[in-house]
């Protein structure tokens, strides 16, 4: 968790660069994920001169060249710790016309960082802004890889509060649950095939560390922690940057981040390669239809991305394999051949695990579409016994376009420990239904299934899902207790009406006395 005086020196950047000219949020990241990059390679740079000097031998490797570039600047002074000390104008002059064409060359190492860097472009318009982002940055502490994480969040939190360009930002808590309800394991191999900024990779990264932290003593799932087990594909370059920076102040040193069309037939062969999948996929948007991949469109005719979506999850995950995505309310009911023909086979040929209706505000305000998270396990055999739905209702915040919190700060998110300790209070669980997702998740082979289904959760037979015509939505299932009409006999009311007549007749006649005395 940042601090108060962290998240202060956060908001000054950015009202620097808004006051400076640069008011589109994206371009506002990206200046700051390039000079965090920077100011990466001369830690890593300074560590590497440290252990030479410790050991008495030559530098190993060097980031920064012996030597000077095609102008004829010294490499050694491209380092951050060496421009950062310069006259605004002369920084400017460094970062702009040596320091960006140098990052440009990176590309040939083989970490994804320096694969993203390789279009660097620069974009800072002045020296003096430049140099108040420098001192600024230079004072937020970057030692502590918590730290940097959650500094890194933050600054993805105000994409979203800046306006249009939010739809890259799942909000964190629903992606939390998500994870948590997975249950990642240090052997899985992870993947999200619309990555953005990589929120659902993060957080799974987290979830390991925290429920798994002996991995890291294992030479072996240390390095597929660090190398092999996350995917994350995009086909903006700007989120591809913005991902593996997040990534790697989460502390992955090299997450396969890459550029890709998940729906292009040149990458459909993915099959079976990951054991989870964590998306919130488009929902809509352009579709170059005759480049969609054949084997795609023979799961799942349609031109609906959703649709195809689901479909290349299926295709992704090896047998076992688990998924939790996000989807819109049409896919659990429409009506389509194609909308059926992908329902049933979740239900009949997979294993479908559970669906948790979302609010209808959780992605305002850029989206009021209603969705829902899907849980399935890839199985080629069947599997599906009951399906356990979930009702969300509330997830801590507003759910008007300002998404305020309606509860104290430690009361939101999915606070597990502190739930099973002392469980939220009624008018609580009432603005963040989150915690009693997560633990009747747990219960949906025990005591969910003898729910009923007026309860907020319960659990749905197959065989009832097949009779419905696979129709995923849980309003079909969902039974609403109406108020009991109290039934009064016909003579009980009539005596009533004959006594309020008579106090009517006895009003009028009191009223018309008062007249004629008047």
């Amino acid at each position: 968790m940042i601090t108060g005086d962290i998240k202060s020196k956060i908001d000054q950047i950015w009202n620097a660069f808004w006051s400076g000219g640069i008011a589109n949020p994206i371009e506002v990241i990206e200046q700051i994920t390039y000079l965090l990059f920077l100011r990466r390679l001369d830690d890593l740079h300074t560590l590497e001169e440290n252990k030479a000097t410790r050991l008495k031998r030559p530098m190993a490797r060097r980031i920064f060249p012996e030597g000077a570039d095609a102008r004829g600047r010294a490499y050694d002074t491209l380092r951050w710790s060496r421009f950062k000390n310069e006259a605004p104008s002369e920084m400017f002059v460094i970062v702009g016309e040596h320091v960006f064409p140098f990052l440009r060359t990176l590309g040939s190492d083989d970490s994804t960082y320096a694969h993203h860097m390789k279009d660097a472009r620069f974009t800072i318009p002045t020296p003096a802004l430049l140099a108040k982002v420098v001192d600024l940055l230079d004072a937020v502490p970057m030692d502590n890889r918590d730290t940097k994480g959650d500094l890194y969040e933050y600054m993805l939190g105000k994409i979203a509060s800046a306006g249009q360009n939010g739809q890259f930002r799942t909000p964190r808590h629903i992606i939390q649950l998500m994870v948590e309800m997975t249950a990642p394991t240090p052997t899985d191999t992870i993947c999200d095939p619309a990555s953005g900024t990589c929120g659902f990779l993060v957080a799974a990264g987290e979830y390991l560390r925290s429920h798994h932290d002996t991995l890291f003593h294992d030479a072996k799932l240390n390095h597929h922690f660090n190398h092999a087990m996350f995917h994350g594909y995009d086909f903006d370059n700007t989120m591809l940057r913005i991902g593996s920076m997040n990534m790697m102040l989460h502390g992955v040193d090299n997450p396969a981040i890459t550029y890709r069309d998940s729906l292009g037939q040149e990458h459909s062969g993915e099959e079976g390669r990951y054991s989870l999948v964590l998306a919130n996929p488009p929902f809509a948007g352009s579709l170059d239809y005759e480049n969609v991949a054949k084997d795609l469109l023979q799961t799942v005719k349609t031109k609906k991305t959703e649709l195809l979506f689901l479909a290349l999850f299926l295709r992704l995950l090896k047998p076992g394999g688990r998924a939790a995505v996000i989807v819109p309310d049409g896919v659990l009911f429409g009506s389509s051949t194609a909308h059926k023909a992908l329902r049933k086979m979740l239900v009949e040929e997979q294993k479908l695990d559970g669906i948790v209706s979302l609010p209808g505000g959780v992605f305002k305000p850029y989206a009021g579409v209603s969705t829902a998270i899907l849980f399935f396990t890839k199985t080629n055999s069947g599997g599906t016994d009951q399906v356990w739905f979930y009702d969300m209702q509330a997830d801590g915040y507003s759910l008007d376009d300002k998404r305020q919190p309606l509860l104290p700060e430690d009361k939101l998110g999915l606070q597990r420990s502190s739930y099973v300790r002392n469980q939220l209070s009624k008018e609580e669980h009432s603005k963040n239904n989150l915690p009693d997702v997560l633990a009747r998740w747990a219960q949906r082979e025990g005591a969910e299934r003898q729910r009923s289904r007026t309860e907020q959760s319960f659990c749905v037979p197959k065989a009832d899902i097949a009779a419905n015509g696979y129709d995923l939505s849980i309003n079909r299932y969902k039974e609403v207790v109406h108020a009991q009409v109290q039934h009064r006999a016909p003579s009980d009311i009539l005596a009533e009406l004959a006594k309020l007549e008579e106090e009517i007749a006895a009003g009028m006649k009191a009223l018309e006395g008062m007249l004629e005395n008047s």
